[in-house]
């Protein structure tokens, strides 16, 4: 699955959870859980429209940065008791796969561009 639609799925189901009893009227861990889960990916669509592998590849980080500190959050609310071990699993494998496979295009990405300069 291209790395931005799973961006956009784990910002959907974020959205959804947010909805829960738990955390429904939790208005800080809400903005912060959707914040952080948005911005994963918006800074893949940002860094990808400037049509140039640094500027993506500085966005990706930021993608990745961004999941990291939504798994930190997701933590916090498993041990808050906001939300269960089951769903904080589940997201936190997620958010690792998705973070691998952004790693990978991170580094395709600068591989190209160290044998681009090669030939160029």
């Amino acid at each position: 699955m291209p790395i931005w639609q799973h961006a956009l799925e784990i910002g959907v189901r974020i959205y959804k959870l947010v909805e829960t009893e738990q955390l429904l009227k939790d208005y800080r861990a809400k903005d912060q859980l959707i914040g952080a889960a948005i911005s994963i990916s918006n800074n893949i669509a940002e860094g990808f429209e400037y049509n140039r592998n640094r500027q993506f590849i500085r966005y990706l980080e930021i993608a990745k940065g961004s999941a990291g500190e939504l798994r930190s959050q997701l933590f916090l609310m498993m041990k808050a008791g906001k939300i269960n071990q089951e769903i904080y699993d589940f997201n936190y494998k997620d958010l690792v796969l998705f973070s691998s496979a952004v790693k990978g295009l991170i580094k395709y990405l600068k591989e190209f561009e160290k044998n681009r300069k090669r030939k160029g």
